[in-house]
């Protein structure tokens, strides 16, 4: 229980210091600069302000938002996990309130930096969350659980929908914010992309000759399955077994301890795997 409650606070405090983060882009950066935000939140300033604009009707940001987010949640608290979800939650009440708190402060009026490096701060601040088995919400589930299913990233093909969101707001409000908005969105899904490691999967080769032991280190640590493959020394002339296998970016290090704690003068060679077909042992989120 103890354990359980040191990973549930650790998770608390990055969603926390996510939420800041992501709120601190959006009040000084997206809103300073009157951009389009992406995701559920730029399709609920869209229909808001087009209710506005064009008939009239004043919806509150807040209800839509929330309407948007009601049935991904569900979706993700089903399958996904409830852990996964509450946190999630969390960070999306959070922003909310933290955005509603938080003067809009301009720190620059060039809007090439505003979407430049609001971008670069949205996405870590969406990474954090999702670095610690939380999420921003919105399309984030949608990803998350595109993802899991697919076993790859889907970044990309979110960032392609955001953009066809800004397409429209550019048709209907003007273009020059809209295309300075998709700089923002590229910038935020070219951080995410980069710093999210649940997806990103290494090719690990070791090289020892205490094969058993090492074997066992690694598959306490990991769960992952290993494959041993016997040769021979070119130098040496010595039996060798090389063990391959396939980890999550983050889990590299945690292979490395422990192999090392079997042989410390096992080799490792590393090396990126684009994705897998098969067998593999994909840690759930909770």
């Amino acid at each position: 229980m103890g354990t359980f409650r040191k990973k549930d606070l650790k998770t608390g405090l990055m969603v926390v210091l996510s939420a800041l983060v992501y709120s601190f882009a959006i009040k000084g950066f997206v809103r300073a600069g009157e951009l389009f935000p992406g995701g559920f939140s730029g399709i609920s300033v869209l229909f808001t302000r087009s209710m506005s604009e064009f008939f009239s009707i004043s919806i509150p940001f807040g209800l839509v938002y929330g309407l948007l987010n009601i049935g991904p949640t569900l979706l993700v608290y089903k399958v996904v996990g409830k852990r996964f979800a509450v946190f999630s939650v969390l960070h999306y009440v959070l922003v909310s309130v933290f955005t509603s708190v938080f003067p809009v402060i301009a720190l620059t009026g060039d809007i090439f930096l505003i979407s430049v490096f609001g971008g670069i701060l949205g996405g870590l601040g969406v990474s954090l969350a999702l670095n610690a088995n939380a999420s921003t919400g919105g399309t984030d589930f949608i990803a998350i659980y595109a993802s899991s299913k697919a076993r790859v990233p889907v970044w990309t093909y979110i960032m392609y929908a955001n953009t066809l969101v800004l397409v429209l707001a550019g048709y209907l409000f003007g273009w020059e914010k809209a295309l300075y908005s998709i700089i923002y969105q590229f910038c935020s899904t070219y951080v995410v992309s980069q710093r999210h490691m649940r997806f990103k999967l290494k090719t690990i080769h070791l090289v020892t000759a205490f094969p058993d032991e090492v074997t066992r280190s690694i598959y306490a640590s990991t769960r992952h399955g290993i494959t041993r493959i016997w040769g021979e020394g070119g130098y040496s002339h010595q039996e060798k077994c090389m063990l391959y296998t396939v980890v999550n970016a983050f889990e590299v290090d945690d292979v490395i301890e422990a192999a090392k704690s079997a042989d410390p003068r096992v080799f490792i060679s590393i090396s990126g795997a684009e994705r897998v077909i098969g067998n593999y042992y994909q840690k759930p989120l909770e």
